[in-house]
């Protein structure tokens, strides 16, 4: 069974950083790309960031691109998401997730903006950026 645990989320103001970190346990993390997705209110989940399993290949929502960076450390089976320059949109709970497909190709990263590619989630941290 894989465990996803979220940390660093918390109660900013508008141009502040925050790094979010999830950690993994339960299989083989190097082998799986991961994801970052977030959730407001009201809203559906929505696709952040994610990194191939080689940590070669990083994909963003135009949303957040330039502002985010997605990065992993195999060695400590942990994936972060450095966020920047952060606006009152970006409010919402972010959750990591688990890719699906074992050592996913690199020319499929594409697919890892859809959440239905990831089989494990972890259970959110709130991130709220006040104006």
């Amino acid at each position: 069974q894989v465990q996803l645990v979220e940390s660093g989320g918390g109660l900013v103001q508008a141009g502040d950083s925050l790094r979010l970190s999830c950690a993994a346990s339960g299989r083989t993390f190097s082998s799986y790309a991961m994801g970052w997705f977030r959730q407001a209110p009201g809203k559906e989940r929505e696709f952040v960031a994610a990194i191939s399993w080689s940590g070669g290949i990083t994909y963003y929502a135009e949303s957040v691109k330039g502002r985010f960076t997605i990065s992993r450390d195999n060695a400590k089976n942990t994936v972060y998401l450095q966020m920047n320059s952060l606006k009152p949109e970006d409010t919402a709970v972010y959750y990591c997730a688990a890719d699906k497909r074992y050592k996913r190709p690199v020319t499929k990263s594409f697919e890892l903006a859809r959440p239905n590619e990831y089989d494990y989630w972890g259970q959110g941290t709130q991130v709220t950026v006040s104006s």
